[in-house]
């Protein structure tokens, strides 16, 4: 009789059969599924579609017109922005730098950011529990610092320091006896113009992704960590086969986050040379469409500039994920999933058996 109603209360316990053709049978809208996906999906997606895709239409249409800005009046010329601006020499400069800007200021930003996040959080003794540096909520707070301070105030600060006559850099240079620094241009040479942007814009933005990393790491089990000291485990070693597999997740967002900031960048590179630099070495698409729009008050083929950085954007995160994709980023997550799924097949087996 006790198998019986085991058996009984298992077999009512599984899904309900399925409707004919083999498709589960649909649950009855009630009225708190419906304000569920109302609440949840229908306004964030009303949203979307307000602010974001129809702004983005308005932009294509605009952008296919010789509209001047401060007129109703406009032709429809269809793509001849789009054909005039990749003959424009001066949108394929910028086009080309915001591609530096992309490559090389999240690479060097999260190495740093990573760097300086393990230095924090694993740095601390060989032996015992893992721990991190002595001081390190001082480390996190002056490392974040710089990210407090506007973008703006950034740029400008740093364009006094790099002022050839009276700059701080220089005169720390001269100090040292490196003489020849003594009235050096460093935002008037092609040669140091971007590097130097390049740096002031890392400058600003790698305490945040430090601090987001610590955050990332103290999530990781603190058993995985002990038992590769077990193992005889060295700190980098353990950061390449550990630390780094267990933050992938957030390592690719910061990269996508860091390249969408990059490819604009306006602010930075507004703030110290605002003219693009010695022979536009440090032009923006941003700040050619700027320059555009309301200099030349030429604003659909300026529109026509902000949709081809859009597509570059899109394109950037794509790329971000694709190449996560392939090398990988998708197996942790599968190997987190399948001993969950083995228990739930198990578990599923033992209420059959019985």
């Amino acid at each position: 009789m006790k198998d019986t109603i085991t058996t009984s209360d298992a077999a009512s316990r599984r899904p309900e059969p399925a409707a004919r053709g083999g498709r589960p049978r649909r649950r009855k809208l009630t009225f708190d599924r419906v304000t569920f996906f109302l609440a949840f999906l229908g306004v964030p997606l009303a949203i979307f579609v307000i602010f974001i895709l129809i702004p983005f239409g308005q932009a294509i249409f605009w952008a296919m017109t010789d509209w001047r800005g401060f007129s109703p009046d406009y032709n429809f010329v269809g793509f001849d922005n789009f054909t005039k601006m990749f003959q424009d020499d001066i949108f394929l400069k910028a086009l080309r730098n915001i591609a530096l800007l992309a490559i090389f200021v999240p690479l060097v930003t999260l190495t740093l950011a990573l760097g300086v996040a393990v230095a924090i959080t694993l740095g601390g003794p060989s032996k015992g529990p893992v721990r991190g540096i002595r001081g390190a909520s001082f480390y996190r707070i002056v490392s974040f610092f710089p990210y407090v301070v506007p973008a703006i105030i950034v740029g400008l600060i740093w364009a006094q320091m790099y002022d050839p006559n009276a700059g701080l850099l220089n005169g720390v240079l001269t100090g040292l006896g490196l003489d020849r620094f003594d009235t050096f241009a460093w935002l008037g040479e092609k040669a140091t113009a971007m590097p130097s942007v390049m740096f002031v814009i890392v400058w600003g933005l790698v305490g945040f992704y430090a601090v987001l990393f610590i955050a990332a790491i103290k999530g990781v089990p603190a058993e995985l960590y002990e038992a590769a000291r077990i193992d005889g485990a060295g700190r980098f070693r353990t950061t390449l086969s550990i630390t780094l597999p267990a933050i992938r997740d957030s390592v690719q967002t910061a990269y996508i986050y860091l390249g969408i900031a990059a490819l604009d960048a306006f602010v930075y590179v507004q703030a110290m040379v605002p003219n693009g630099g010695p022979a536009n070495s440090t032009l923006t698409i941003s700040q050619r469409l700027f320059n555009v729009a309301f200099a030349k008050q030429q604003f659909g083929y300026a529109t026509a500039m902000g949709v081809v950085l859009a597509v570059v954007t899109l394109v950037f995160a794509a790329l971000v994920f694709l190449v996560n994709r392939l090398t990988g980023g998708d197996e942790g997550e599968g190997k987190r999933k399948a001993p969950r799924a083995r228990t739930r097949r198990a578990a599923a087996k033992g209420g059959a058996a019985r």
